[in-house]
């Protein structure tokens, strides 16, 4: 098939800006390495494996992320459009069946008869116009040469992955289901409590457990806030876990009627319900210190675990200082860079910016220009941020918050805050999808390229 846009790298940001490019009439080369070449931390050659968690996070649009969510679902993401589809009950958050989802994105993206899956690894800048999407596990060959263009050194950071635990290994005598203030269904969250003894000695145990040795070249890497392992976490403070992912506030234990001292909580992780993922306990830990110190919690004791926790070094470019307002990178125009590589951190930003470079990309190729996304919407500030709101200097991952909008121009509550922000946003978007879009094209076939389908 003749293409008229390359795009490398098929995981979330390079399957949704394949099909935004597709659906709007251009015929794309699409390629992935996975078939040919493992990474060390994906287990399948699927489209937009999911690899850490098989949660989208808050689908409330009162929250930054499912607010995003929102916005990409008007612009016709495949990404969210195949999440709904294989939607796991996990109270107010999106959490999708992972091998169903990936399933259907690639079966999507394969059907597509503008779109060409080619198993591939592409080491070179290509010289027409390009996406690229290789995520935070970039081919050597391919960094080099990107390093080589920009003249800057890839940031890094370590991503950790949770263990996934088999439903049925686990003892409903002593764990129960629930979710946090009743939310959801009340089945979508396992729940294990802990009193203040079983809280110590588990917190004591992850700090004298066995860890992973760094290679040389990792010693100075940090890792994501977001993603912290949880023994990092557990260092910090006796206290810590207890406020962050092992929090008790809004779990009754069924045994006493009471908040536990700490709780922990499982997430379905498929669609049958047979896997189930422990919530904020990505790890470090060695495999086998895994079993031992995960099987003291109470709930967990014969616990069979369908995969164990890991981590791997992320890559990310310095997006302030390299990226133009569209996406490109500045030294050399007609490559632009989508998802995680940008230093957007989660699985629906990175699909968002995904979206963005395709429809910037779509725009340009037939001929017109589209405006970006007002700074208002979630998608217009996670932009902002990724192409200049950040300092480049300092430049980290970020997940999509409020704190990227532009404040409200009226004064209010804090309690209404979110849900003026996010009316706003409403506005913004429907604004620019509906005219307000300073969208330039001789033949008009451009406004129908940022339209909706």
């Amino acid at each position: 098939m003749t293409y008229q846009i390359h795009i490398i790298g098929g995981g979330l940001a390079g399957s949704e800006a394949a099909w935004q490019l597709a659906e709007a009439g251009i015929a794309v080369r699409l390629s992935e390495m996975r078939g040919i070449e493992a990474t060390a931390a994906h287990h399948t050659d699927a489209l937009a494996e999911l690899v850490c968690s098989n949660s989208f996070r808050s689908d409330d649009e009162h929250n930054a992320v499912g607010l995003l969510h929102a916005e990409m679902r008007a612009l016709g993401s495949l990404i969210l459009m195949q999440a709904d589809a294989h939607r796991v009950p996990a109270g107010s958050a999106l959490a999708v069946d992972r091998d169903g989802f990936a399933e259907g994105v690639t079966q999507a993206i394969a059907n597509h008869p503008r779109i060409e899956l080619v198993r591939e690894r592409v080491d070179h800048l290509p010289d027409g116009p390009t996406i690229i999407a290789t995520g935070p596990l970039t081919a050597a060959p391919l960094a080099e040469a990107i390093r080589a263009e920009t003249g800057e050194d890839a940031l890094a950071f370590f991503d950790a992955i949770a263990p996934i635990v088999h439903r049925d290994s686990i003892d409903m005598e002593t764990a129960w289901f629930q979710s946090r203030w009743n939310k959801g269904d009340g089945h979508d969250y396992i729940n294990c409590a802990m009193n203040k003894d079983e809280y110590l000695a588990f917190h004591a145990a992850l700090l004298a457990g066995e860890k992973g040795e760094f290679r040389e070249w990792e010693k100075d890497t940090p890792y994501f806030e977001g993603c912290m392992p949880i023994e990092v976490m557990a260092e910090r403070g006796v206290d810590t876990l207890r406020y962050g992912p092992m929090k008790p506030v809004g779990l009754d234990d069924p045994r006493t009627g009471r908040w536990p001292y700490a709780v922990v909580q499982l997430r379905q992780d498929n669609a049958l319900g047979t896997l189930w993922n422990i919530v904020g306990f990505q790890t470090k830990l060695k495999h086998a210190e895994q079993v031992r110190v995960f099987r003291t919690i109470p709930g967990l004791q014969n616990a069979e675990f369908a995969r164990l926790g890991g981590l791997h070094r992320n890559t990310f470019i310095q997006s302030p200082k390299l990226l133009d307002g569209e996406l490109r990178l500045r030294a050399r125009s007609h490559v632009r860079f989508a998802g995680q590589i940008t230093g957007c951190e989660g699985y629906v930003e990175s699909a968002a910016i995904g979206l963005l470079a395709g429809r910037f990309a779509a725009a340009e190729l037939l001929g017109g220009t589209l405006a970006p996304p007002p700074a208002e919407t979630a998608l217009g500030a996670l932009l902002g941020h990724i192409t200049g709101g950040a300092t480049a200097e300092t430049y980290q991952p970020m997940n999509v918050n409020f704190g990227l909008f532009p404040p409200l121009a009226e004064r209010s509550k804090k309690a209404d805050r979110k849900g003026l922000m996010a009316a706003r946003a409403r506005t913004a978007l429907t604004a620019w999808t509906e005219g307000d879009r300073s969208v330039a094209s001789a033949n008009g076939s451009i406004a129908e390229a940022a339209t909706p389908r």
